[in-house]
């Protein structure tokens, strides 16, 4: 039981790479582990173990122990979730397996032709072998949390933390930068709107007369995920999707076709495929009306003179990002861009190399000129960057890297805590280990 120390009880379902062609050479079906009724394969093993080979891994028994740890502790998590009553909802299953399946699609240029090809099998047949490792990844997911939930750090530990780190092995941080942006989305014209609303009335008609809303779709909806799945979004349970979205699908009856909705993605024609209680299954063709060159213009010149102001010092950046940004996921935090502990310094090897080339033109406490851009949700959009401060390659220390060394204390904690709940666990199931793997002593 020692390998699972080693591990820091990181939880990562480490089989969540299906999809990789080079793994379809595995032995199946040899059972090597069984943790109450829950089964490692052989297989797993494998393939999680030639991953780690794969991106720089150094090959090793003790690295293979240390994965085969990992994957009977998730079936023991998946074990004790059941005795414990913890789940999780299906519609959290359904749209997980879809952003999954997404991804696994985009390997094959979305083709589902080129996917089903490479694996002689059908879309449902490859969503089904994905399935059971997704709802077992959110179980594992669901039941760390529940166990660290009320973990916190205090200032001390976090001193006494980085304090224990031998100077030798104090990790060197890459350059980061403090940058914000202001947002603004090109307001499409009422013209632009009821041309989009024309086009999507015009295939509603064409649905109702008895042509295929599935090849519609394929054939005009600006949703990526439609090549994949015909615009079918699947069962989802209510607040999954944007609201106008979900008040629409739950007003129509079953095969009903809605008229044009407008969300912040464009506008919908909705099909109510199903209903049971609170979760619904539905198709929709989305196309998002085209701004105007006056409209981008329009954008441009609108932060352009937010820009003077802020180089005027009429006004702060952050308030001004705060006050008209059109994105929501920086507005909040006065414009800034955030690391995953929430500090606003971001390490220049994570950001978006878009923004790092533009960084690399300015100078410290500069302000870019509007640049057009896509957003997340596809709309055209124009941006301004301030480029507030930037700290050069170091040695981690308390003074400059408080937020990422009280993340590693944090994470240290919730470990001890995994691991002692690991021992108490296992006396509660039934785990028996191949003896091939006895090397790895996981039952010690």
């Amino acid at each position: 039981m020692k390998q699972l120390k080693c591990l820091g009880l990181v939880l990562l379902l480490v089989t969540s790479a299906y999809g990789q062609e080079e793994n379809k050479g595995f032995v199946v079906d040899e059972i090597i582990a069984k943790v109450d009724n829950y089964i490692v394969l052989k297989s797993e093993l494998e393939r999680a173990y030639q991953d780690y080979i794969t991106n720089g891994g150094t090959p090793s028994q003790e690295a293979r122990c240390q994965y085969l740890a990992i994957l009977v502790r998730n079936k023991l998590m998946v074990a004790k979730a059941e005795i414990d009553s913890v789940i999780v909802e299906e519609s959290q299953v359904d749209n997980n397996l879809q952003r999954r399946f997404d991804l696994i699609l985009g390997q094959y240029n979305g083709s589902p032709q080129q996917l089903e090809a490479a694996y002689g099998k059908s879309i449902d047949q490859i969503k089904a072998d994905i399935y059971d490792l997704v709802k077992e990844q959110l179980v594992v997911q669901r039941m760390q949390e529940e166990i660290t939930k009320d973990v916190t750090v205090t200032p001390a530990e976090v001193k006494r933390f980085f304090n224990k780190i031998p100077k030798d092995s104090i990790p060197f941080l890459s350059a980061e930068v403090e940058v914000g942006q202001i947002v603004r989305v090109a307001k499409v014209s009422d013209e632009q709107k009821e041309e989009t609303k024309r086009k999507l009335i015009a295939l509603r008609e064409r649905i109702l007369k008895g042509e295929d809303f599935a090849t519609l779709a394929r054939q005009y909806s600006e949703d990526p995920s439609v090549v994949a799945n015909g615009g079918d979004m699947g069962f989802v349970g209510r607040g999954m999707m944007v609201p106008e979205f979900e008040a629409m699908s739950f007003k129509l009856k079953a095969g009903e076709i809605s008229m044009p909705v407008e969300t912040d993605f464009g506008f919908h024609i909705i099909q109510l495929i199903d209903r049971r209680g609170n979760e619904y299954n539905s198709r929709h063709i989305l196309m998002s009306p085209a701004p105007s060159n006056q409209d981008l213009k329009d954008a441009t010149d609108f932060l352009d003179s937010i820009r003077v102001l802020i180089l005027n010092d009429s006004i702060k950046f952050d308030k001004a990002a705060k006050e008209f940004s059109d994105d929501d996921q920086t507005k909040s935090s006065g414009g800034f861009f955030a690391d995953q502990e929430g500090g606003t310094f971001v390490s220049v090897d994570e950001l978006d190399p878009v923004i790092f080339f533009s960084l690399d033109t300015m100078k410290v406490g500069g302000v870019s000129k509007p640049v057009a851009y896509r957003t997340d949700t596809q709309k055209d959009a124009v941006r301004i960057f301030y480029y507030k401060s930037r700290i050069p390659p170091h040695e981690a220390s308390l003074k400059d890297d408080w937020n990422k060394i009280e993340s590693f204390t944090l994470n240290e904690k919730k470990n001890r805590l995994l691991y002692k709940w690991f021992e108490k666990a296992r006396q509660d199931v039934f785990i028996s280990i191949d003896p091939t793997y006895d090397y790895c002593r996981l039952l010690e």
